[in-house]
């Protein structure tokens, strides 16, 4: 199983001693594969995505979900295997986290309705937020095999795929019969990062920083069984076009940022023309970044900073 990985360093270096000291410009420079990861990994039999999570709550996932940390044009960084929690922690030294691989899941219904839902508030990272079917992450270690090799899997992802499929169960207890494999359509790819200010304050120590892959799917002959995961989904819902911008001007409820960047920058119309884009007529192999609002900004997020802050990088 995943949770059993052990990782044996054949470099004593932090994280923090990748970042120089900000000096007067605050300027904080990516980091380098070369230092950050001199390491042999002792990598454990692939885990069944079926066997994903079971007896495991949010704390211990972080330590036992190792990311695909990537550049800033989603290339997988040589050697670089980045537990859940480290990819996410922010503080001074790491102001932004990691830049990692991530996707979010819009499932329509026959009507072409989002399922919308809202993250437990037990979530360590952007609790109690409404966003779309799923958000998460391909993993290492998983079998079927999670990651892609860019851009050679482009536009096609399979390991993507496979991820989004374990999720679906994960959190929401979706058969896999109603998601097939070949149903999901790619569409895009948003670099963006966020402080989770919002749940934590001004000191923010979570946020997210990732490489995120629009996945759309449509099941058109029957609606898929909801079964929560009440420590991932605390509520969910389908919604119209329409009923998502009437409740997204609700003052009293809270959004994903990653949601609220998607949406804005192109999502609305891709699922006006939900054929078309299921078709894949709108997918493109660029990779569009966007920074966050100024409430998902800490303390420690400076002007000075550009968008190569904690994105990894080869050499």
């Amino acid at each position: 199983m995943i949770n059993k990985m052990k990782i044996r360093w054949t470099a004593a270096l932090s994280f923090a001693s990748l970042y120089a000291n900000p000096g007067a410009s605050g300027f904080v420079p990516s980091m380098s594969r070369t230092n950050a990861f001199r390491r042999t990994l002792v990598l454990p039999s692939a885990a069944a995505e079926e066997d994903y999570g079971i007896g495991m709550d949010q704390a211990a996932m972080m330590e036992s979900d190792m990311l695909v940390a990537v550049d800033r044009n989603d290339v997988l960084i040589d050697g670089a295997v980045v537990s859940k929690r480290k990819a996410h922690e922010f503080n001074d030294e790491q102001p932004r986290g990691i830049a990692h691989r991530a996707f979010s899941i819009f499932l329509f219904n026959e009507k072409g309705e989002l399922l919308l839902t809202r993250r437990a508030d037990s979530k360590i990272t952007f609790p109690g937020v409404w966003t779309n079917t799923c958000c998460s992450h391909p993993l290492y270690a998983m079998e079927p095999n999670e990651v892609d090799e860019v851009p050679a899997a482009y536009p096609n992802f399979p390991g993507i795929k496979h991820a989004a499929i374990r999720k679906l169960k994960h959190e929401l207890g979706i058969d896999p019969k109603y998601v097939p494999h070949e149903d999901f359509q790619f569409l895009s790819r948003f670099h963006y990062w966020a402080a989770d200010t919002v749940t934590y304050g001004d000191e923010a120590p979570w946020g997210e920083h990732e490489v995120d892959y629009v996945l759309f799917i449509q099941c058109k002959n029957e609606q898929p069984v909801v079964h929560v995961n009440e420590d991932e989904i605390s509520e969910f819902k389908y919604v119209t076009i329409d009923e998502l911008k009437h409740m997204m001007k609700e003052p009293e409820l809270k959004w994903s940022p990653w949601f609220c960047g998607i949406m804005e920058r192109g999502c609305f119309d891709w699922w006006a023309d939900l054929e078309g884009a299921l078709e894949g007529k709108h997918c493109t192999s660029e990779v569009t970044y966007f920074g966050p609002p100024k409430e998902h900004m800490a303390r420690f997020n400076i002007p000075a900073h550009d968008e190569n802050v904690g994105v990894l990088v080869n050499e």
